[in-house]
């Protein structure tokens, strides 16, 4: 089995407007709730084989906060691909991840993760910034993940109340 932990980036700033969409930082908001995220991950034993995330300001910061939390002391990967991508460009990623990695964590942005999301599961819900959705997919090949053996598993957010 393979999981997938699809993970937007943290809330951004855009209080400088002199930057560049790349270049935007994460705000105050999302600088409290990444390490949140990152420290519910740890309360539930998730630990990545690999952190996959766009190299952008606010995802790669998202991806170094939440790695810390749960204590990931690999390297992060950063696929300039994911920033400004396709569902058919995160499916290409997705598919060519080394199978010796059951668990990954991609750190992107929306609407293309909610569009990935949505053709594996069919998920109508919007993932609001530090959202994070959890798929199971039965295989054991990253290449052989498809609509027909994946499972949506959790979605998760910031504001979302323990139920």
């Amino acid at each position: 089995m393979k999981k997938l932990y699809i993970i937007r980036h943290a809330k951004s700033s855009w209080s400088d407007e002199t930057l560049n969409d790349f270049e935007r930082p994460l705000n105050k908001r999302g600088k409290a709730n990444a390490p949140m995220m990152g420290a519910r991950f740890k309360e539930k034993g998730v630990m990545p084989d690999i952190i996959i995330s766009s190299p952008a300001k606010r995802a790669k910061s998202t991806a170094e906060i939440i790695a810390k939390e749960v204590g990931y002391e690999k390297k992060v990967l950063f696929d300039e691909n994911i920033y400004e991508s396709s569902v058919a460009t995160l499916r290409k990623i997705l598919t060519c991840i080394n199978d010796e990695n059951s668990t990954v964590f991609l750190v992107g942005h929306n609407p293309e993760l909610n569009m990935v999301v949505d053709y594996y599961v069919k998920f109508y819900e919007n993932i609001p910034t530090c959202g994070v959705v959890e798929i199971a997919f039965e295989c054991e090949r990253w290449a052989d993940i498809e609509p027909k053996n994946a499972k949506l598993l959790s979605f998760d957010y910031p504001k979302k109340s323990d139920e």
